[in-house]
């Protein structure tokens, strides 16, 4: 009896194990090309629920710049982001961002206690605000991340930086990034987003890559 019972729970393991969907394989997506897409579910740490998802497409590539269109799934809220090659962000619809936001980007190539600096004069083309931002960046290891869109080597970069306005320099914005990159697909994969107004805690997020792939 006791061995029918132990032919019957390895039976139960295998069963299961065979039952398992095979692991998604990871699409190469090294080089940038026009139609790459990127798409984000955003959980807010505070509440605890999911707050939007969010789907970027890539419209063109040019030796300088990656022009991106994104939209918040399931509403009207929809925009367009100029990056560089190493994604620091140069452009939105109303921000102007010299030379770059550095927060966004990479330095490639990327390895474990690589560090770098960064700094930028954000200006708001609607009202002519402008803020400084400066910050670090720094890679802090390397990890193995399963999303719902698949599982990742990645790259863990640590970035900490601070946005003040110049007119009025009590407003000031404290913003903590962890990012993880997979060079496999030229994105990352999960980001958490900790942001304090005034040493205020302000915004608590979770990204995660739910989907992705190339112009079919």
């Amino acid at each position: 009896m006791l061995r029918e019972a132990v032919l019957a729970a390895a039976c139960l393991v295998a069963g299961n194990a065979w039952a398992q969907p095979a692991p998604k394989a990871v699409v190469s997506m090294e080089e940038p090309q026009p139609g790459d897409h990127w798409t984000h579910e955003v959980r807010d740490e505070i509440t605890g629920k999911i707050s939007d998802t969010r789907e970027n497409v890539i419209t063109e590539v040019t030796p300088k710049n990656i022009s991106m269109r994104f939209k918040i799934v399931g509403t009207s809220n929809e925009g367009f982001n100029v990056y560089d090659r190493s994604w620091n962000l140069v452009s939105t619809a109303q921000w102007r961002y010299s030379p770059y936001q550095g927060s966004t980007g990479i330095q490639a190539p990327l390895e474990v206690g690589k560090s770098w600096s960064f700094q930028s004069a954000n200006t708001n083309s609607s009202n002519g605000a402008i803020w400084k931002e400066s910050g670090t960046s720094k890679v802090v290891g390397q990890e193995t991340v399963t999303t719902k869109a698949g599982t990742f080597n990645t790259f863990k970069i640590e970035t900490s930086f601070s946005i003040q306005n110049t007119k009025d320099v009590t407003k000031k914005n404290e913003v903590v990034f962890h990012t993880w990159y997979a060079p496999a697909i030229d994105h990352w994969v999960k980001r958490t987003v900790v942001s304090k107004v005034d040493k205020h805690l302000r915004r608590n997020e979770t990204l995660e890559l739910i989907d992705y792939g190339r112009k079919q």
